[in-house]
């Protein structure tokens, strides 16, 4: 033991790596609809590793390491995260977009430099501001997401000060996530994106009935995505390209042309049930609370049960679409709250 004059007291302790063996020193909390990499960045942020040497802590060489982690979901690397942190696998792959029905739709991993095309990741900056520890949310990877129902603005995929997009995995010094890798600009400062109430009307069905259609298994038996690719051309508006080959920008311009015409492009479908589905969303604008409630209900249904053989996924859309269609007939019954 060793005492400074007027200073603290200095004691040799048992070596670091023994005490800590069993846990990372610093427990970072998931925050609801987080992306894995996100959480990923600020777990070695909170214990002192930058991102990019975190990601050699990992087993990963350089590059998009911890994009790559969401969808590849790679066993070596979760099973270090989780015997460090203590969360379990099965959370940690909720995080991810392993599997997910709507990956067609993900913006895809770009490290090109290319301005004009669209970037990995989206991010809404008033979300970054008011979060205690900023994060970055899944729904923030999907081409259909392009405004922030909860501050009503656009999305933006790139720095507004240098228009690099957003690279937290590259970053070697410990700096935040929300802090651009390549100028040092904060994200939580950048100015606002007006978008219309028609376009994040649209944008708001769009995405319940993605999320409906992806938790009842119907996407893969109906030409959802491939029509939703295809907005660029049924706008006319970038007719040769694929909707996340663009940037945030124009695929709110594409959202714009398209909220001024007919749904008949989204409504129509091979099944009476899914198109019926789909009409009842879009008469009423959306209904992301009431919808949110049917979607985590279904959600955590699934989760519980995992069954091995899926059920026909008609039957539970229609049973939904029933129970949803009762509570829109009586708008009464949805505003009277339990005593």
């Amino acid at each position: 033991m060793t005492t400074f004059e007027g200073g603290p007291t200095i004691a040799i302790r048992a070596r670091y790596e023994e005490v800590v063996s069993d846990r990372w020193p610093v427990f970072v909390r998931p925050q609801p609809g987080e992306l894995l990499s996100s959480w990923v960045h600020r777990l070695g942020l909170a214990n002192g590793i930058a991102p990019r040497p975190f990601g050699r802590v990992l087993g990963f060489s350089a590059g998009m390491w911890s994009p790559s982690l969401d969808m590849s979901f790679q066993s070596d690397a979760v099973n270090i995260l989780s015997a460090y942190t203590g969360i379990p696998l099965p959370q940690l792959f909720t995080m991810s977009l392993k599997g997910s029905p709507l990956k067609r739709l993900l913006l895809p991993l770009r490290d090109d430099g290319r301005r004009r095309s669209s970037a990995w990741l989206q991010f809404c900056p008033q979300c970054l501001a008011e979060d205690a520890q900023p994060y970055f949310r899944r729904q923030w990877r999907l081409s259909t997401r392009i405004s922030c129902p909860h501050h009503r603005c656009g999305l933006r995929d790139r720095c507004p000060s240098c228009r690099s997009r957003i690279a937290a995995f590259n970053q070697v010094e410990l700096v935040p996530q929300h802090f651009c890798v390549t100028c040092g600009f904060d994200l939580r400062q950048a100015s606002r994106v007006f978008v219309s109430p028609s376009v994040r009307s649209l944008d708001q069905c769009i995405h319940d009935i993605c999320r409906l259609e992806a938790i009842t298994g119907t996407v893969p038996t109906n030409s959802l995505i491939r029509r939703l690719l295809a907005i660029p051309d049924i706008c006319s508006q970038h007719t040769a390209a694929s909707l996340v080959s663009l940037s945030t920008s124009a695929r709110i311009r594409c959202f714009a042309r398209l909220a001024m015409r007919p749904n008949d492009w989204l409504i129509e479908d091979d099944d009476a049930v899914v198109a019926l589905w789909r009409r009842s969303i879009l008469s009423v604008d959306g209904h992301a609370s009431l919808i949110g409630l049917l979607a985590d209900a279904l959600e955590r249904k699934r989760l519980r049960l995992r069954p091995e053989k899926r059920q026909h996924p008609t039957t539970e859309l229609s049973s939904l679409l029933t129970a949803y269609l009762r509570m829109m007939e009586n708008p009464r019954r949805r505003s009277v709250k339990r005593n």
